[in-house]
């Protein structure tokens, strides 16, 4: 059994919890409150900020010239492609640019640099791929079950749900499984250890942007 399946494994409580948040319940009825999508958008506005940045340095210390190219081609992904979809809802929204970042977000994006700063490389690959399988994960379910044809929120549904999205989901999850085969088992736990705490600050995440939490 390769590193991926192993760890989905240890997640699986964690992505079923957030399946049946109320923020995913309700963005999959399409009444999910604004002021609770407002939050998360621009919370996940300054979020993708960092994100991108652990990216870039991911790729600069990466091993494999293929794997820095990746890595660079996640961050331009993820700039370019997600930044026009929180600025289609900012705008949308007459939300402001930049936001006082709260404690869900800046537990996330803090965790996620000093990781990736501090850690082995291969442990800061894992602690990054979260945000990319998750979301995947949680957009495709959304689209099965989502229940009305009005949904002031398909634009997020379909970008999460997208075949262009998921290919780059695949490919940061292939370079993972390859990098941990060549791990002590000491370093695949610790890859290990790190993803499921990047999953624990996806429900947080968006827990807190449920609940508004402030400073």
């Amino acid at each position: 059994m390769n590193w991926s399946t192993k760890t989905w494994y240890e997640i699986a409580s964690i992505y079923q919890s957030i399946t049946k948040m109320p923020f995913i319940e309700e963005l999959i009825q399409g009444t999910l409150p604004v002021e609770k999508f407002q939050f998360y958008i621009a919370q996940d506005s300054g979020y993708l900020e960092h994100f991108g940045r652990a990216l870039a340095l991911t790729a600069a210390r990466a091993h494999d010239t293929q794997d820095t190219l990746a890595f660079i081609r996640f961050a331009e992904g993820a700039i370019v492609v997600e930044n026009a979809l929180h600025q289609f809802y900012m705008d949308d929204y007459s939300i402001p640019d930049k936001e006082t970042i709260e404690p869900a977000c800046h537990h996330y994006i803090h965790y996620l640099k000093s990781t990736v700063a501090l850690e082995q490389v291969e442990v800061a690959m894992a602690v990054l791929l979260p945000c990319f399988w998750i979301y995947k994960e949680v957009g495709d379910y959304i689209y099965k079950n989502q229940q009305s044809v009005n949904n002031p929120y398909q634009k997020w549904i379909d970008t999460y749900s997208g075949e262009e999205f998921g290919k780059l989901v695949e490919q940061a999850i292939a370079i993972c499984d390859r990098v941990a085969a060549q791990c002590t088992p000491v370093q695949q736990q610790a890859m290990t250890d790190a993803f499921i705490t990047s999953s624990r600050l996806e429900w947080m995440f968006w827990d807190g942007a449920y609940q508004l939490k402030k400073w």
